[in-house]
């Protein structure tokens, strides 16, 4: 049986200096939790649509969930309900999943992994 699929998604501005870390913790994060990380997203606090360009590499890609360092890499430090609804986000600080069953109001919430 196949290993459900993920993406790493950082901003470089929010890494910054820490942006090799943050994709090495990416990466241990994915294979500890059991995913096939098929890439790392990188997008700058200039890159337009972010969520919808998220979206569609989640859908061409068939991915199950999105593991990123901490909220603070999306938008206005929460975690988007139009991503939420379709893919789990996996935040490592602090550790915590929003799973996709979660209705946009729940985004707050989810279930912590070990």
């Amino acid at each position: 049986m196949p290993l459900p699929s993920a993406i790493g998604f950082l901003r470089s501005d929010v890494s910054g200096a820490r942006r090799q870390w943050d994709e090495i913790q990416i990466r241990s994060a994915a294979a500890r939790l059991g995913y096939d990380l098929r890439k790392i997203v990188v997008f700058s606090a200039t890159t337009e649509r972010p969520v919808y360009r998220l979206r569609l590499v989640v859908d061409r890609l068939g991915i199950d969930a999105i593991v990123t360092p901490s909220i603070a890499h999306f938008d206005a430090g929460e975690v988007p309900a139009d991503l939420v609804a379709v893919v789990d986000i996996i935040t490592l600080s602090p550790e915590h999943t929003y799973a996709r069953a979660s209705t946009p109001a729940e985004t707050s919430g989810g279930s912590d992994f070990p």
